[in-house]
């Protein structure tokens, strides 16, 4: 009922590692090392979760090329009989840490509490600051709409977080890509347009619009964000398919998913702005 209900977290499920770089591979912290990486791994219930997410973070770097996104690849951790998804911290420089939060903490709600919301909250947190720059309110936008193509309904407070700067607060890289709706996650982490686990199958034009309202983006603004996901969503697609991991089960479900959320939410968006006073 939980995971039906979106409020059963996948990354709940998914073991995970603090590792380092060690002699050209990779090693688990030891005691309050600094780690320089994370490790995570499939799980009995998922066993081609990390595969998932490898395939799903290339996919989501062609819808959008320009931003930034964790670094991931598949390898070995010393110890480990599996291969794991490493991810590069993007919280790490030069063994120091750099200081972000998650929207969860950003928006004072405890970490259980990351289910309950919307992505607006997200938008307006941001407007409410001076120190925030309206074009990452786009580019949040942008990555909402991305996941939603590539099926990623798990998208909670926690998996989208900001950098504290001396130039003011700015988007962390995108992290936490994984087609969830493939292992029966099937609604929406946070509600959209005040409707709550809405599942992805039913989300249509009017939804992607009135979740561009709820960020305060023009028609025009929606309209070309939508634009440039059906550009590159060709891109997208055959990085799945040439993928150099993952079963050709896993590809075709992934790719699959993506053309019906093309075809079932975005491809009719143009007529239905058209049609608005």
């Amino acid at each position: 009922m939980a995971i039906m209900t979106s409020h059963a977290s996948l990354s709940g499920v998914q073991p995970k590692l603090a590792i380092v770089e060690h002699n050209g591979g990779y090693r688990p912290t030891n005691g309050r090392e600094i780690s320089t990486h994370i490790a995570k791994f499939s799980s009995a219930g998922h066993p081609d979760l990390v595969f998932n997410e490898y395939l799903t973070t290339q996919a989501f770097c062609e819808l959008l090329p320009k931003d930034e996104v964790a670094a991931v690849h598949i390898g070995d951790v010393m110890g480990q009989r599996d291969p794991a998804l490493i991810i590069e911290r993007f919280d790490r420089v030069s063994g120091n840490r750099i200081h972000f939060e998650e929207f969860n903490q950003l928006l004072n709600l405890k970490s259980s509490a990351k289910y309950d919301g919307s992505y607006r909250q997200m938008a307006d947190w941001m407007v409410s600051k001076n120190e925030c720059i309206p074009t990452e309110k786009f580019r949040l936008f942008q990555r909402v709409l991305a996941g939603i193509l590539l099926g990623n309904t798990d998208m909670h407070f926690k998996n989208f977080a900001m950098f504290h700067t001396s130039a003011g607060v700015r988007l962390t890289p995108s992290y936490d890509q994984v087609g969830a709706c493939l292992y029966n996650y099937k609604s929406m982490a946070l509600s959209i347009g005040g409707s709550r686990n809405v599942l992805i199958g039913d989300l249509n034009a009017k939804h992607i619009v009135v979740l561009g309202q709820e960020f305060g983006l023009s028609v025009p603004a929606i309209q070309l964000c939508c634009d440039q996901l059906e550009k590159n969503r060709f891109l997208a697609k055959e990085v799945i398919s040439n993928g150099v991991v993952g079963s050709a089960v896993l590809k075709n479900n992934l790719i699959t998913q993506m053309e019906k959320r093309w075809n079932g939410t975005f491809a009719s968006i143009g007529n239905y702005l058209s049609k608005r006073p």
